[in-house]
């Protein structure tokens, strides 16, 4: 525990990616193998279980310092995190010694336990806990219990700092994490073995190769007849696997969502064993000539057993734009225009399985100046724009620039009105960052619209925040009501009709473009305005 405790210490107090990057890989040379793979379990973010509540670790904390709840209250506005503010007032007792025990003991015995335990045995068990290990280590035995570990490393440089320190080929080692690492001296020591020919995965899938968003001074200077041109689908991304392990569906987020989808299932039976297509999973009805937006495929998602009513009413389709293995071979290396020759041989050999196996239509690019003209038709196809591969690149892991770019089409965009603010989490506990905004309704009264939490840099926000407290007009708990003077573009990439909002519209993914300070309330856009978004969308 001590030196994951520094490690997290040392991940947390440096922006360096080298910094961050170095520490990982002295841990991962040094440590145990029992404690090392917990370590990769909780630095990939695959062991956040809440054990105790932070209410709970509140109200311990409480009872044993005789602190009032109003001091507890006020600490946790300015920290926005109940682990945090345990472990800053309980850091006011006199450190302890050391702990040595190790990190695999307290992840599989430790803790359990204290969850397990029921009313002041664990109240007990935990002040007992926390008087047993040093300040420093509060903090983290704190997020540990209630589910809240996070630091800032991504799986990719995770992956690259285990890859090293075992001297293995990163592309490897981030298939073997695939589809989910349960921590164990065992599973550690496979995941590091030297590599085989022809490893069995099973049904893991690969890892995803991701596009970035498009830069035009990158592509200038290739000829536009290097590069296929995709629709970018509303879906969800996914992996279809048909081998000798049997059939299974994946998503980029490493989730096996086979029961979501039993139609596509059977269609992954249906495939030559040692298949693995990569492409969308979206609602496309068979007679229709675009797919559902992505309103009909949030149905389907989570449901473990979806009625065939819902697979009438909702019909899952994939739409496969890659082939990463066939005939159990790996042609993740090979270049895209091959495997692509190869995926519509395939498609062209299973015609009994459309409408569910779609094949992603391409399209040819004689000039950059044709671009842009291309990429807005992409709403009429009911896409998000275009995707640009090179025809000669090779199927990498995560994203790599150069080989694969997105260019999405602009967004939806409004003048709305704040409303409401309220207080952020973490570093952003004491300032209101997490707004709610209105557009003008038929009878000239402001109606709540939609909420968003980015887009404003850092500057703009303490400002705002002084505003917010300065013109408040009323108090909900922890939301305030403000003066509506204040204009702000707000983006976002779809819209639709919801009997879940009082407005009875609801956006995708909205965000401030920009504070509106040129522009008074009474010139920002209506509910008719919103409207008229939605009936201009195919």
């Amino acid at each position: 525990m001590e030196a994951f405790a520094g490690l997290f210490q040392q991940l947390d107090g440096t922006a360096s990616t080298s910094a961050k990057l170095a520490a990982l890989e002295h841990y991962f040379r040094s440590a145990p193998p029992g404690d090392a793979a917990w370590a990769l379990a909780l630095l990939l973010g695959r062991r956040r279980k809440r054990l105790i509540s932070g209410r709970r670790l509140r109200e311990i904390c409480l009872a044993a310092t005789d602190l009032p709840e109003w001091l507890f209250e006020a600490c946790h506005s300015q920290v926005g995190d109940s682990a945090e503010t345990v472990s800053l007032l309980w850091g006011q007792h006199p450190a302890s010694t050391i702990d040595g025990t190790a990190l695999s003991t307290w992840m599989e015995e430790r803790l359990p336990k204290l969850a397990a335990l029921q009313g002041e045995e664990q109240a007990t068990a935990i002040v007992e806990c926390w008087a047993s290990i040093p300040e420093p280590h509060l903090l983290l035995l704190n997020k540990l219990l209630s589910g809240g570990f996070r630091v800032g490393v991504s799986t990719g440089l995770v992956t690259r700092a285990l890859a090293n320190s075992a001297e293995l080929d990163e592309s490897l080692l981030a298939h073997r994490l695939m589809g989910g690492f349960t921590p164990s001296s065992e599973s550690f020591a496979a995941l590091l073995a030297p590599a085989e020919q022809g490893e069995d995965h099973a049904a893991r899938p690969y890892p995803f190769f991701l596009a970035s968003p498009m830069e035009r001074g990158q592509l200038l200077d290739s000829q536009p007849g290097n590069w296929l041109l995709e629709w970018k689908w509303d879906g969800i991304r996914g992996q279809l696997i048909h081998r000798s392990g049997g059939c299974s569906l994946w998503s980029r987020g490493e989730e096996l969502i086979n029961d979501a989808f039993p139609e596509l299932i059977s269609l992954a039976e249906a495939l030559p064993q040692g298949t693995v297509l990569d492409g969308e999973v979206i609602v496309w009805p068979a007679d229709a000539p675009h797919p559902e937006p992505f309103a009909s495929l949030q149905r389907r998602l989570g449901r473990k057993a979806p009625s065939r009513a819902l697979q009438r009413d909702c019909p899952a389709a994939f739409v496969a734009y890659d082939l990463l293995e066939h005939a159990g071979s790996d042609l993740r290396q090979h270049p895209l225009h091959e495997r692509r020759r190869l995926l519509e041989a395939l498609h062209q050999g299973l015609q009994g399985t459309q409408p569910v196996l779609r094949l992603s239509s391409t399209q040819a690019l004689r000039r950059w100046d044709e671009l842009d003209e291309l990429r807005d038709q992409a709403r009429l196809h009911r896409a998000e724009g275009l995707m640009l591969k090179g025809i000669d690149s090779p199927y990498l892991v995560g994203r790599k620039r150069g080989h694969w770019w997105k260019h999405k089409l602009e967004p939806l965009r409004l003048d709305v009105v704040l409303l409401y603010a309220q207080a952020g989490s973490g570093k952003r506990a004491n300032l209101y960052t997490d707004y709610s905004f209105g557009l003008w309704n038929d009878d000239g009264a402001l109606v709540t619209f939609a909420k968003a939490y980015s887009g404003l840099d850092n500057s703009e926000i303490k400002e705002l925040d002084r505003w917010i407290r300065a013109h408040t007009t009323e108090r909900f708990g922890p939301v305030r009501a403000v003066e509506p003077l204040q204009v702000f573009e707000l983006a976002f990439e779809g819209i639709q009709h919801s009997k879940r909002h009082k407005c009875g519209l609801a956006v995708r993914f909205p965000r401030i473009s920009r504070w509106r300070t040129d522009k008074p309330a009474c010139e920002a856009d209506s509910l008719a305005s919103a409207r008229a978004l939605l009936e201009q969308l195919p």
